[in-house]
């Protein structure tokens, strides 16, 4: 927690690149970081929130863990494309407990769920973050883990219903959801169900795409996430997605909470 606060304390708004390294160097330098003051001689509004209503309440608040709080804006900040605060809170989810190989795997689950551009821009942010506290090779994921089991019975369901309604309209993404989505990515080992679901459902708010949040907001309580947990992330998200994203979620989120048995 004293990890989290000094680091929340001197939030920093990632700024430009930093520059290039000399040949001599075997680390890059850390990304140019803006602190609160700098914030403050452009917007002195926006400090005051960013130290008060961000810091001091919506990151302390109890109905989601910091983990999982840092989960949830890494998938915003990659889904929205969004690199210049990505450092800070790269650094952060680590800080809070969220392992490098689980980063990995945040990055390569959002091409799918993000799009393959925005995943790659958070390659190079990742790097550095990576080569500045030492996390080696044998820390990330390998590309062809052994994989999860699989419910035969719930993927067969899945498929046949997916491919009745849109077989005929694009079989090669039918077919691709199929065998590379849910026969792989979601099997991947070292990002666990629930907070493989975490980062899907936040990326979706994130991006506004409403018509996916049943399903995965589904899947995502079926794989643990909590009532409250899943409405803690739409009211973070109001914050690092904007308002219009958050409230767009909030019917869909309504309506699947009141079919679901309490």
């Amino acid at each position: 927690m004293k990890r989290l606060a000094a680091a929340l304390a001197a939030l920093s708004l990632v700024a430009s690149a930093s520059a290039q390294a000399s040949p001599t160097q075997t680390l890059p330098r850390p990304r140019p970081m803006l602190t609160l003051d700098d914030v403050r001689t452009v917007a002195p509004a926006l400090e005051k929130y960013a130290q008060g209503t961000l810091l001091g309440d919506l990151w302390k608040r109890p109905g989601l863990a910091p983990r999982d709080r840092s989960i949830v804006t890494l998938a915003a900040l990659i889904a929205r494309n969004q690199a210049i605060e990505l450092d800070h809170y790269l650094n952060l989810a680590l800080d809070n407990g969220v392992r490098p190989r689980e980063v990995s795997e945040i990055i390569t689950h959002l091409a799918f769920y993000a799009g393959w551009e925005n995943a790659m821009s958070a390659v190079p942010v990742a790097k550095e973050v990576f080569a500045r506290r030492g996390i080696r090779a044998d820390q990330l994921p390998a590309a062809s883990p052994e994989p999860l089991p699989l419910d035969e019975a719930a993927e067969a369901q899945r498929a046949a219903r997916v491919g009745e309604q849109f077989g005929a309209v694009a079989p090669g993404v039918v077919q691709y959801t199929t065998d590379v989505l849910f026969r792989d990515l979601w099997l991947r080992p070292n990002l666990a169900p629930r907070d493989r679901s975490l980062v899907t459902v936040s990326a979706l708010i994130a991006s506004g795409q409403v018509a996916q949040i049943p399903y995965h907001l589904n899947r995502a309580m079926d794989n643990g996430l909590t009532r409250e947990q899943a409405a803690e992330v739409i009211t973070h998200l109001a914050f690092y997605a904007g308002w219009p994203n958050a409230f767009s979620a909030l019917p869909v989120a309504k309506e699947v909470f009141e079919k679901r048995p309490r």
